[in-house]
Order: C-alpha cells, then structure tokens, then sequence
C-alpha cells in the first residue's frame, strides 16, 4: 500500500471522527419539514442527549466542561439546561444568576458543537417574564445553529388554548430577532395532551414542533398512541424530557417499556432527551453527590440511571454514524 494511499485512509478517518464528536458541524441549521426534524442538506435528523436538572437546585454541574463531558464521553447530540422559573432561587428571584447558569450551558454546548434546549422549566405560565428572557437570548444566540427554544417545560393546569396564545406571543417575540431556530411549545397536562395540540396546531410560522414527556414507569402505549395520533395528523414531536422510572422520579426502572418507548421514537425518528443531571436522592437523577461538578464521571459516580442512559446515548451515537 503506497503513502497516499495510506495518507488518505487516515485522513478519512479523521474527518469520520471529527464529525461523530461535533454534530453541529455534520448537521448545521436545523429545520422542521412536515413532522421530521431535518438539517441544512435535508436529512431527517435526531437528537438524543441528557437535560441537565433543575439550575437553582443543582447549580454546580451548569458549567462547560460538564457539557463537554457529556458530549465527548456519553455522547450526547443535544444538552437540555432546565432553568427554573417558579422556585426559590429560580429565575423570577434571581434572573442574572440564573442567566449565568443557563448561559455557561449554551457556551459550553457551542463549544462542544452540540445543539441545546434553552427551556424555560415552568410549570406555570409568566408570559412578561419569559418575553424578556427569551428576547435576550435569542438577541445573543441566535445566529448559532446550536439553539434550540423550548418556550415551556410542562404546562400543568393551563388549556391548550391557554398555552397556544402564550407560544405564539413568544414565537412572535423570538422570531423578530431570529428567523429560523427550532421552537419548542409544550403540551397540556405535563405534556401528555399532545392529541389536543394535533386538534388545533399553531399556524403561520416555520421550525416549530411540539414537546411529549414521558417515564416509562407511569406512560407506556396510551401515551404512544396519542403521539401516533398526533403524527398522523401532521404534528412534528420531540421529546424533550423522559425516563424508565415513574413520573415522581422515583420507583424501579421499567426496562421494558422504556426500551418500547426507544424502540418507537427510533422507529419515527424522532429525537430523545433523558432528565438528568443532578444528584438528587432520587431514581431519575443520574448522578451521586461524589461525582465532580465538572464531569470526568466513572461509573462508581453514576447511579443505575445514569449507566444505563449513557450506554443507551453511546449506542445511538454509534447507529448515527
């Protein structure tokens, strides 16, 4: 085998790996066309990644070498940095704070070349707050590729009308400033009601989709159903946070329905995000108090979670290149 021969081997190889490690690069701008999510060559596209937990409750692990980590070591396409809203220490109390939470996630995620949700993590609608909020981030990120809007976590006691009126205010607010990013809008009932979004989507704007959460401890083929449901009449989906256990957080991993629930959002290629990271006394949170702030994460750092998603994320990254 000559020398140039050997040169070029190598160097394909190089490229191989260099796109498998920034996903951003590979994909560029996203966009939504019908109910896929697509990149900048027209390729339907899917992210699967980690959200990071609640800011004003675990505030250490908000800062990017813990986004590299996750991109790097687990893999991850996409991070979701969960600012809270409502609670104390939230962004209602302490906006610049919280701000400076959420915004070493998006550096960090633009430094890995990975996509990230930038998720306002109500459960409660702020209309006046949010408008500023996402007014600012859009005015500072929206010429990167790598952001994704979600405008509302998990929309409680409102009505879809209620959320609907709530998203299009917002998405009129974003899209001043940026055209073209993703939008996420919740759905009713801790985004379980996705059938009534299919009913009566949000018209007039582009690069829109609609967020599904489920634990599949709790929701297993009912809530697939609706979301078959909701596809069908034309509903573009992306699950922006889910787990194997129940809705509380806690209980026994169900293996056999979170893998239903991978299986199907594989099958419809639709992107998967898994809450999270903190290291809360709990089942979904994936990692213990000893683990570092900044990643660098051994297994004997992780709970069952936390193993078991990565060596879900590691497998996905593998099928995608």
């Amino acid at each position: 085998m000559n020398l140039k021969l050997i040169s070029s081997l190598f160097l394909g190889l190089f490229l191989i790996l260099n796109l498998q490690a920034q996903p951003v690069k590979k994909h560029g701008n996203l966009s939504v066309k019908g109910t896929q999510l697509t990149d900048e060559h027209g390729n339907a596209t899917v992210l699967n990644g980690i959200s990071y937990g609640w800011h004003n409750w675990w505030p250490r692990f908000y800062n990017k070498e813990s986004v590299k980590w996750l991109a790097t070591d687990w893999k991850c396409s996409a991070v979701r940095a969960a600012m809270g809203i409502e609670p104390n220490g939230g962004y209602i109390s302490k906006p610049d704070w919280s701000k400076e939470k959420i915004e070493a996630v998006i550096d960090g995620a633009i430094e890995s070349d990975i996509y990230v949700l930038i998720d306002w993590h109500s459960h409660g609608l702020k209309l006046a707050e949010a408008k500023v909020f996402f007014a600012e981030m859009a005015t500072k990120y929206g010429k990167n590729p790598h952001v994704i809007y979600e405008l509302y976590n998990e929309p409680v006691k409102d009505s879809w009308q209620q959320v609907k009126d709530y998203s299009i205010e917002l998405i009129k607010t974003i899209r001043a400033i940026d055209p073209d990013n993703v939008i996420l809008v919740g759905s009713p009932h801790w985004d379980q009601d996705i059938h009534l979004v299919a009913d009566d989507p949000i018209v007039g704007f582009s690069n829109i989709m609609y967020t599904c959460h489920f634990y599949a401890g709790t929701h297993g083929k009912s809530l697939r159903d609706r979301c078959d449901y909701a596809i069908k009449k034309g509903c573009p989906i992306f699950i922006s946070e889910s787990a194997g256990m129940e809705a509380s957080g806690n209980g026994p991993i169900n293996y056999t329905e979170w893998q239903n629930w991978i299986d199907w959002c594989e099958s419809n290629k639709i992107s998967l995000i898994s809450w999270s990271i903190a290291d809360k006394n709990e089942t979904c949170s994936m990692l213990t108090p000893k683990a570092s702030s900044e990643g660098n994460w051994k297994e004997a750092d992780m709970k069952e979670s936390g193993i078991k998603t990565r060596e879900l994320l590691r497998k996905q990254a593998e099928k995608s290149n």
